[in-house]
């Protein structure tokens, strides 16, 4: 994946509703000191005019640390804001259209929830994939049931690109993933709600 070579990734993934004892741009900030390698601002409800001023907040908070900043779907306010990418999922443009506009260097995560998925935002152009659920958990409960271990690793190796789990994943199950063949592992809730976001970064990160 550009600019990325160690593993496990991880990937943060915004949520404000769930940041209690910090704002969402603090958790960002602290994540990107922490060593998070790539964080999504998915606040989907923020009129654009907020969007933006969260992107450009951001930006400037994680300045000068290796985390990439992803915006979900808005690829007109990651170019516009100072992101370093888009997060594409499987409602929005296909891959292989934002990939004509952004251009080449611009980084593209893709979410995928079976092989099919996986295949075509690969062949599109995406940078990463974040494949699941893999374990069972409110927020993808739309997405159909978990994939499960086994299925997730039979896609992940299929795939050229980096595969990150995401679904449930919690501290206790991350090495379970990254045995079945993830580069690395995406979470909300985990992030959000941690107390030591750094201890739990360095435990994550020490996995591999």
């Amino acid at each position: 994946m550009k600019a990325f070579e160690s593993t496990p990734l991880l990937y943060l993934i915004t949520d404000r509703t769930l940041c209690r004892s910090r704002s969402v741009l603090d958790l960002i900030a602290e994540a990107a000191r922490a060593g998070v390698d790539l964080i999504q601002i998915r606040e989907k409800d923020l009129p654009t005019r907020e969007l933006c001023a969260l992107v450009e907040e951001a930006a400037a908070r994680i300045a000068g640390t290796p985390a990439r900043l992803l915006v979900n779907d808005r690829a007109d306010v990651a170019m516009t804001c100072g992101a370093h990418g888009v997060h594409v999922t499987t409602r929005s443009l296909p891959v292989a259209v934002v990939r004509a506009i952004v251009g080449p260097d611009f980084l593209i995560g893709a979410s995928a929830h079976s092989l099919e998925e996986a295949r075509e935002a690969e062949a599109g152009g995406a940078d990463f994939l974040v494949l699941g659920p893999v374990f069972e958990t409110p927020s993808k409960a739309p997405y159909g049931p978990p994939l499960g271990l086994e299925a997730f690793a039979r896609i992940a190796r299929t795939i050229r690109l980096p595969v990150l789990a995401i679904g449930g994943i919690t501290p206790e199950n991350a090495s379970r993933v990254l045995a079945h063949h993830a580069a690395g592992v995406a979470a909300i809730r985990m992030f959000a709600e941690a107390e030591q976001l750094e201890l739990l970064v360095a435990r994550l990160k020490g996995l591999r």
